[in-house]
């Protein structure tokens, strides 16, 4: 097939890594893919005199930002400015698929030659200061939605009244996250993201940690995250943060924890639960995104939503373990990881752009793996 992406501006975002892990994987099975997308947004004269005025410096916004299409062995066409993608910026394709919510307003406008209009859905966008209308009429957008989590799918079906979505849940490249089977430490290690976005839950973290540290006072904490914690956004005292680790760094810091937290008020997947987990981790997470699927085999604990009590309880809950118990969660948390491949998701996309192609095509019958496919089966 001719597969074309439809990007919004890309960056280090979990999601867009998803993006470029299927490209490259779909590239790789023989398709021909192609990724488009815009460069950054330019201030214009007057935002930047605004700024001048204002004592913030003139702003430079650079073309575009790190991401994880770097690098990527995919062609890739960025337009010359930021403006929507139109149809004679595309290639005739089979298949073209929007991966945010005003991509998915441009892919609609794309005249039928195309290609299939599929949606990959990676969160709920009615957050972050987005127009919350506008996001929630794409989803009622004659587009096949490709959704990475459980809860993406009951909202299709529930709010939108739409059960032929494909789910396809994210994966965990066991080569790039892994550890050998440890003991527990003596001195409990906690981990978490550090992120200034507040949905990301790192202030819940933070003070779930110093709460744990009252009761027992030696934890340990360490961080990550593409920005460096300041006063506004502080981590815990003695925590040993990494800004923007590599590859191989980030899962040395999953691997030297104890237990990792995922707090998020929101979160579309959750991908940092399964890294955590393939380096034998417990995972501590809120009940949001995959979480609920993927703690809830064992392999941690689900807290409530906005309780950093609730975060320090269950820190200190995996602290006061046996260390025979504390190895059978990290094996629990192994072998949940270990059940999802990119191999398997990527069969599972490839089978939702087949099912994106029929349904354009008028073909009725749903493809495997579709939410359709699964409810008629235990008809």
């Amino acid at each position: 097939m001719k597969i074309v992406f439809v990007l919004p501006q890309p960056g280090l975002s979990g999601g867009i890594r998803v993006i470029a892990i299927y490209a490259e994987r779909l590239k790789q099975r023989g398709h021909d893919v192609l990724l488009v997308h815009p460069p950054n947004a330019q201030p214009s004269l007057r935002e930047r005199v605004r700024s001048a005025v204002r004592g913030a410096g003139w702003p430079n916004v650079p073309h575009l930002y790190p991401s994880h299409l770097d690098g990527l062995d995919v062609p890739r066409k960025i337009l010359e400015r930021w403006r929507p993608i139109i149809a004679s910026d595309l290639p005739d394709a089979d298949v073209v698929i929007a991966t945010w919510w005003e991509t998915a307003e441009w892919v609609h406008a794309l005249p039928a030659c195309k290609g299939a209009k599929a949606y990959l859905i990676q969160h709920y966008e009615i957050h972050d200061n987005q127009p919350i209308e506008r996001v929630k009429r794409t989803w009622s957008l004659p587009l096949h939605k490709i959704v990475v989590a459980q809860w993406l799918a009951d909202i299709a079906r529930n709010d939108y009244g739409d059960s032929d979505v494909s789910l396809v849940p994210n994966s965990v490249d066991l080569n790039q996250f892994n550890a050998p089977a440890r003991e527990k430490q003596s001195v409990p290690t906690i981990g978490y993201m550090h992120a200034y976005v507040k949905w990301k839950g790192s202030d819940l973290a933070c003070k779930g940690i110093r709460i744990a540290r009252q009761t027992m006072p030696n934890i340990a904490s360490v961080a990550f995250g593409m920005h460096a914690p300041t006063t506004e956004y502080p981590a815990p005292e003695n925590t040993r943060f990494t800004l923007l680790p590599k590859s191989e760094a980030l899962r040395e810091i999953y691997a030297q924890c104890d237990a990792w937290l995922v707090p998020s008020r929101f979160e579309g997947f959750g991908l940092p639960i399964l890294e955590a987990m393939a380096c034998r981790t417990p995972v501590i997470a809120t009940p949001t995104g995959a979480a609920p699927e993927l703690v809830g085999q064992g392999g941690g604990l689900l807290v409530e939503h906005e309780s950093p009590r609730s975060i320090a309880d269950a820190i200190l809950q995996i602290a006061n373990m046996s260390n025979a118990e504390w190895k059978s969660m990290s094996d629990r948390a192994y072998a949940t990881a270990s059940s999802y491949t990119w191999d398997d998701a990527t069969e599972r996309f490839e089978g939702a752009l087949l099912r994106a192609r029929g349904k354009a095509s008028g073909a009725s019958t749903p493809a495997r793996g579709s939410v359709r496919a699964r409810e008629e089966a235990r008809a």
